[in-house]
């Protein structure tokens, strides 16, 4: 494992002035939320499983993330400062079959 001294930087410190969500980004947090089942929180801290099926072998993982874990603090009402453990996999699907499956379980 590598080890480099320094302090991580956030996303929402990478940028200067506001960042306004896109109509297709609304339109995928709409869709996510309406399909999301309820489900019942664990006791926190966190741990997130998530596989997201893509169909385009270029897509960036961490570009997926930080959309899916925001989204889904809406809908459950928890804070992903809680998060301590992330589980990320992509998996190639044919089109039309994408899918995000996951998990919160306690850490």
């Amino acid at each position: 494992m590598v080890k480099v001294n320094v302090k991580p930087l956030s996303v929402n410190k990478a940028w200067q002035g506001r960042r306004f969500k896109t109509k297709e980004y609304k339109e995928y947090e709409k869709e996510l939320l309406l399909k999301l089942s309820p489900l019942e929180l664990p006791k926190k801290p966190y741990s997130l499983k998530i596989i997201f099926g893509v169909e385009n072998k270029l897509t960036d993982i961490d570009n997926l993330l930080k959309l899916f874990i925001d989204i889904a603090q809406k809908k459950y009402g928890f804070n992903d400062r809680d998060i301590y453990k992330l589980n990320v996999k992509k998996q190639l699907v044919k089109k039309g079959f994408s899918f995000i499956k996951f998990k919160i379980s306690n850490l």
